[in-house]
């Protein structure tokens, strides 16, 4: 799940459904801790997350509950216990809170930046953060010009502009929205303190932005065929397909659509509207086609040895 906290865009973690309720715990005079909690339940857990909110994968902890559903949640007035109701259990538990399991879940996880490179692939020593570092310095390259003889002014910050196309070459592609997002995010982060625009951003910062604002969750095989469903047809075989003139429409029409239902659409418009045109798209669209040949990933017959061939 992914929260918009003030002007920003915070990354949680996954706990198998979409958070059901939340609420800040009320702190107490003997309390040590100098943090504040944000309490939530899910379909089936109920949790606690150390708030400010920052994205760090070790603020946050849940537990199963309710394996039925959990229906609601309460605190007490000191903010010792939660206390959740289940549905077809017809059960009501108690829940005593440890914070110091939290700062200590929190301190394990290590300080500064070392959190999010968990969320990398490989993480700071792995082939994901060496790319992200390449691509970040050839960003400052492509900025000064890539034709330039002038003496390079090497930085450890790139310009805010730059930040989409590192974006897409990290292999997230962002819509427009979400990149107008981003850039308000950083361009706005410190104008209340100083009262003045940022407009750069360095690699740390950027790895922050990239974790919190990349997609939660990829879409499953299953769900891409589900979509071809709903906006398709079956041909002969019983196998959804899509026309090409109706791809094209959806992608004139709907593509801002916020339905799962239609984010294929615009992931084929990110991936091929700068690049196929219309007499390059077969006039008839399968799932395998759409995956392999329109995007280019990895299918079964070439997992097999044997080649592709567009339907």
């Amino acid at each position: 799940w992914q929260l918009a906290w003030a002007v920003e865009t915070l990354l949680g973690p996954t706990y198998g459904s979409p958070i059901k309720q939340i609420m800040v715990l009320p702190k107490s005079k003997e309390a040590e801790a100098k943090s504040y909690y944000l309490a939530f339940i899910t379909e089936d857990k109920v949790g606690l997350q150390i708030l400010p909110l920052d994205g760090n994968p070790y603020k946050s902890n849940a537990l199963l509950c309710h394996p039925t559903g959990a229906s609601a949640f309460a605190c007490s007035y000191d903010g010792q216990f939660l206390f959740t109701a289940g549905g077809s259990d017809c059960t009501v538990l108690s829940w005593e809170i440890n914070l110091n399991v939290m700062e200590a879940a929190a301190a394990l996880g290590g300080k500064d930046l070392a959190p999010f490179y968990t969320l990398l692939e490989g993480g700071k020593d792995g082939k994901f953060y060496r790319e992200m570092e390449d691509f970040f310095y050839y960003c400052q390259v492509r900025h000064q010009g890539l034709d330039s003889m002038d003496k390079r002014q090497v930085s450890t910050r790139i310009p805010l502009p730059e930040v989409p196309s590192l974006m897409r070459a990290l292999a997230y592609f962002p819509t427009e929205r979400e990149i107008e997002d981003m850039q308000n995010e950083v361009k706005f982060s410190k104008y209340a303190e100083t009262g003045k625009y940022v407009t750069d951003i360095d690699l740390e910062e950027f790895i922050k932005l990239y974790v919190n604002h990349r997609p939660a969750c990829s879409t499953s095989s299953n769900e891409l065929v589900q979509a071809f469903r709903i906006v398709g047809n079956c041909d002969s075989t019983g196998q959804p397909v899509l026309q090409r003139h109706e791809l094209l429409e959806l992608l004139q029409l709907r593509g801002t659509l916020q339905l799962f239902y239609y984010h294929f659409i615009e992931t084929v418009f990110i991936f091929c509207g700068e690049y196929l045109l219309e007499g390059e798209i077969p006039n008839e669209i399968s799932v395998e086609t759409f995956t392999s040949y329109i995007l280019g990933f990895l299918s079964s017959a070439e997992q097999s040895g044997s080649s592709p061939t567009p339907k």
